[in-house]
């Protein structure tokens, strides 16, 4: 009987796993029309009272994503004095939503990596996790690595799609 051979365990393919980069933080998204009549209407004497008594200290190191899920047309002032009240508190924000505030964290982790130790080496960016990692994120790190990749797939090593090859000088 052959023996059998892990032919994964024994190549010298690199994993680049987006779960290593995901910044660890409570993350919050502040919809602006919970402060707005009827969820529509500003009325800035209102809004500006409620923000005034709003616990602002709840978001103490979170993430936070300010956005508006009616379809109020808000002036951009509005996020800006939210976020005036949030920054004393929070680690981050964004204007956006859940998905938005990923990308910018995932933005700003992978443009500080060093990928010069993948220099000459064949990677696979894995694709499956547990974490919320955002096709952003996939894209950042593809144009991040090609420059030093050897080769470059994508998923499991078990059914890896290829995606870039370099070419030989």
């Amino acid at each position: 009987m052959d023996e059998i051979i892990n032919k994964v365990a024994n190549s010298t393919l690199e994993v680049f796993d987006l779960e290593d980069y995901y910044q660890k933080g409570i993350r919050t998204e502040i919809d602006l029309s919970q402060w707005l009549l009827e969820g529509f209407l500003l009325r800035e004497k209102d809004f500006r009272a409620s923000l005034l008594e709003h616990d602002w200290s709840q978001y103490q190191d979170h993430f936070v994503a300010v956005s508006c899920k009616t379809d109020a047309i808000v002036p951009a002032w509005a996020a800006i004095l939210v976020t005036m009240h949030l920054a004393p508190f929070a680690k981050k924000i964004v204007s956006g939503n859940l998905e938005d505030l990923e990308t910018s964290l995932y933005q700003d982790v992978l443009a500080g990596v060093d990928y010069s130790i993948y220099e000459g080496k064949p990677l696979i960016i894995k694709g499956c996790s547990r974490k919320p990692v955002p096709m952003s994120a996939y894209l950042f790190a593809a144009k991040y690595l090609q420059p030093y990749a050897r080769s470059i797939m994508y998923g499991e090593a078990c059914s890896a799609v290829p995606l870039y090859k370099a070419k030989k000088n």
